[in-house]
């Protein structure tokens, strides 16, 4: 389903379908299949030969401005129906494994902001631009068109790096409003909670239909698949920029016992500790490869009360001081 989107949305802006099968393998005739899967590797392949073959760097942005009703079957409609943005965003979440087996949504409340947080349930490659792109725009996009008016977000957040092309930052401004955040630890989104709550105009009786079949196909799927290493990861991910990293707080979030936990996580080869070093030290080089975040921002943001243990931590972790670095990801 999604790999044939990807091929309708290319040929739409000059693309040979036959020209991306030959380069891909991804035969569009399976999306008629609304059950089919694709693999993460196949999926950014074609994302990133459709974005080539279109000679658009903007794909993902372009591909999501064509979505119409339907065009992820039952999960979309489930979105479309129901009575609020929250609610849409809350099926979203919830139904996303109807046309995805490891791709996740999530949303926090932030003072008067409601985030939308989207990654994988699994560890490996970065999520393709092109993909992320599209995900994060669709939100944009869906939401204008529930609204009857254009939808606007607070804040855009990506984990890759900014094009450097400007009429790709154009497009972006375009298409969202804001100018997003690059080199962040998620994609994401952010809107007003007083514009989520706005009731939309739905068929009640319509909803409560789709939001039935909705969930008999999803009891229907297998359980998701993840470590708890990497549901480990994807807690600590929102919890290090509120300063609580500790054991007990990621197994309440989990909703496991703490020695559960350490148990889990030793039959996979893997520690606590270890991973919420991994994972500060990943974020650490995203972060400051932004010269718009302060390096003492930075301590905050991956759970240090104060810049020191910051700086002994990176050096440790890299043999370089945090200022280093961040020359050095300037000259790259």
């Amino acid at each position: 389903m999604i790999g044939a989107m990807i091929v309708h949305a290319a040929a739409a802006r000059g693309a040979s379908p036959a020209a991306l099968r030959e380069a891909t393998g991804f035969d569009p005739a399976r999306g008629l299949d609304p059950d089919a899967r694709i693999s993460l590797a196949e999926e950014t392949s074609i994302w990133e030969e459709a974005a080539r073959q279109t000679g658009d760097d903007a794909f993902g942005l372009h591909a999501a401005e064509m979505l119409r009703p339907g065009a992820f079957d039952v999960l979309d409609y489930a979105v479309r129906t129901a009575p609020t943005l929250r609610a849409s965003v809350e099926r979203l979440a919830r139904y996303n494994r109807l046309v995805h087996d490891v791709a996740v949504f999530s949303i926090r409340d932030r003072g008067d902001a409601m985030r939308i947080e989207h990654g994988f349930l699994v560890t490996g490659p970065s999520q393709c631009r092109h993909s992320a792109e599209f995900t994060i725009a669709s939100l944009v996009v869906i939401g204008t068109q529930l609204l009857g008016e254009p939808l606007r977000p607070r804040a855009v957040e990506f984990r890759h790096r900014p094009s450097a092309s400007a009429e790709t930052a154009a497009e972006h401004r375009r298409v969202f409003g804001v100018a997003p955040r690059f080199s962040m630890p998620s994609n994401a989104l952010e809107l007003d909670r007083a514009l989520s709550q706005r009731p939309l105009v739905v068929d009640a009786a319509l909803s409560r239909l789709i939001e039935r079949h909705a969930e008999s196909l999803l009891a229907a799927l297998p359980p998701p698949t993840a470590s708890t290493a990497d549901r480990v990861r994807r807690a600590l991910t929102s919890a290090l920029d509120e300063g609580n990293v500790s054991l007990t707080r990621v197994a309440a979030q989990l909703r496991m016992s703490e020695r559960s936990l350490q148990r889990r996580l030793t039959d996979e080869g893997e520690s606590f500790d270890a991973i919420v070093d991994a994972l500060r030290r990943d974020l650490a080089l995203r972060y400051l490869a932004d010269p718009k975040i302060a390096v003492a921002e930075v301590a905050y943001l991956l759970g240090y009360s104060e810049p020191s243990p910051f700086h002994r931590a990176f050096k440790r972790w890299t043999g370089r001081t945090p200022a280093e670095a961040r020359r050095g990801a300037a000259r790259a």
